[in-house]
C-alpha cells in the first residue's frame, strides 16, 4: 500500500507512537499512500479519535483531503458508522459534509442507505448540509433511506425544508415506489401523500 510509518501507527491508534512521529523534524504528516489515503484517513476509517484529535492539531494537515476515490475523511468515518469521528470532523469549518466521491456518493447518502441513525442526525446538523442532494444516480438521501425500510431516518429527512419527498431518480423511482416495492409498510405510511390510503 506504500503506507509511511505515521499512516501505519495511524491506522492502528498508537498514541504514543503517532506523537513521536509527529515530533520530528521533515515529517509530512499529509503525505498520502498510493490509494491517496493519508495518516488522518486512516485514522478516521479505524476510528480512532485521539489520533484524529492530534493530526487535526497540525497546520499541516487538510481535514478534507480526498483519496484517489474522491473520498474525503469524513466519508470514511461516516462508511465505518464511527459516531465519535465523525463529530470531531464535524465541529471543523474546513470539512465540506456535501463532498462527493467520483460517483457522486456524499457521506449523507451512504449514512441514509445503512440507515445509521446516529451519523444522519450529526450530518444533519450542520447548517450548512444539503439533505436533498442526490447522488449521480438522481437517488437522495430519503429515497435511499425508503427503499431499505429506515424508517428512522426518513422520518428524520422528512422534517427537513430542503427534502422534495417525491422527488425522482434517474430512473423515475420515488422514495415511496421503492418503500411499495420493498414492503417497508412503516415508511409508506410516513411518505404516504395525502387523501391516501394504505388500508
Amino acid at each position: 500500500m506504500g503506507d509511511t510509518p505515521l499512516a501505519w501507527a495511524a491506522g492502528n491508534g498508537h498514541e504514543a507512537v503517532v506523537k513521536l512521529l509527529l515530533d520530528q523534524d521533515g515529517i509530512d504528516p499529509d503525505k498520502p499512500a498510493a490509494d491517496g489515503q493519508t495518516p488522518l484517513m486512516r485514522a478516521t476509517r479505524n476510528g480512532h479519535e485521539e489520533v484524529v484529535k492530534m493530526l487535526l492539531r497540525r497546520d499541516d494537515v487538510y481535514p478534507d483531503k480526498p483519496d484517489t476515490s474522491g473520498r474525503a475523511p469524513l466519508y470514511c468515518a461516516t462508511f465505518s458508522g464511527h459516531k465519535g469521528v465523525v463529530k470531531i470532523l464535524l465541529e471543523r469549518g474546513d470539512v465540506n459534509p456535501n463532498k462527493p466521491d467520483e460517483s457522486g456518493e456524499t457521506p449523507l447518502l451512504w449514512a441514509a442507505w445503512t440507515g445509521d441513525e446516529g451519523v444522519v442526525k450529526l450530518l444533519l446538523g450542520r447548517g450548512d448540509i444539503n439533505a436533498g442532494k442526490p447522488g449521480d444516480d438522481g437517488q437522495t438521501p430519503l429515497l435511499r433511506a425508503a427503499s431499505n425500510g429506515h424508517a428512522g431516518v426518513v422520518k428524520m429527512l422528512l422534517g427537513r425544508k430542503d427534502v422534495n419527498p417525491v422527488r425522482p431518480d434517474n430512473d423515475g423511482q420515488t422514495p415511496f415506489s421503492c418503500a411499495a416495492r420493498n414492503g417497508h409498510a412503516q415508511v409508506i405510511a410516513l411518505l404516504q401523500p395525502p387523501g391516501c390510503s394504505t388500508a
